[in-house]
């Protein structure tokens, strides 16, 4: 098994950025938007850019949450190991607002497509994009592209991008695994 740096620390940071200017552009005040961070690991993204855009872009308010999708998977109750649920927290309403769905790696889309299917639970939005960190491309089960991407990553299917972040495994960096 060999791994690559796909982005370091710094990349990272940069690219967070940039996404935050991007939402910034598309969002202005957030007065009508929510981000909703998909558990577990889109969390983490989706606090990075709440962070930046109140601590350098002066986003007064911003409605963030984290969605649970695990009972809304296709691949629910398959195969040998048990999925095991994290804590959905969305204390607002999503009724008519322009929702943001982040994640970390979009690879074939089914948690996306998961994701949009729990989020009616709590209303029915206006809109609905997407933002990733890393759009593994060439992988897709579904027609699902991503509003706003990171770095888009060539890997087949035999390679496996890994996130990791400062708060939950000691430092920012992604990799790219092969087998």
């Amino acid at each position: 098994m060999s791994q690559k740096v796909l982005l370091s620390s710094k990349e990272i940071n940069i690219i967070l950025h940039r996404l935050a200017c991007q939402l910034l552009e598309n969002h202005l005040d957030f007065s009508n938007t929510v981000l909703i961070g998909l558990q577990p690991r889109g969390t983490y993204v989706a606090e990075r850019l709440t962070k930046i855009l109140k601590n350098e872009y002066g986003v007064k308010k911003i409605d963030v949450g984290f969605l649970d999708i695990t009972f809304y998977r296709d691949d629910f109750r398959r195969g040998d190991k048990t999925l095991e649920a994290t804590e959905t927290k969305i204390d607002f309403l999503v009724e008519d607002k322009r929702v943001v769905l982040i994640d970390d790696v979009l690879y074939t889309g089914r948690s996306i497509r998961a994701a949009l299917t729990a989020i009616q639970s709590f209303g029915r939005p206006a809109e609905i994009e997407l933002l990733t960190l890393i759009d593994r491309r060439f992988s897709r089960h579904l027609p699902i592209q991503p509003n706003y991407r990171g770095r888009q990553v060539d890997a087949i299917n035999e390679e496996k991008v890994k996130v990791m972040w400062k708060e939950n495994d000691g430092e920012d960096i992604i990799y790219l695994i092969k087998n």
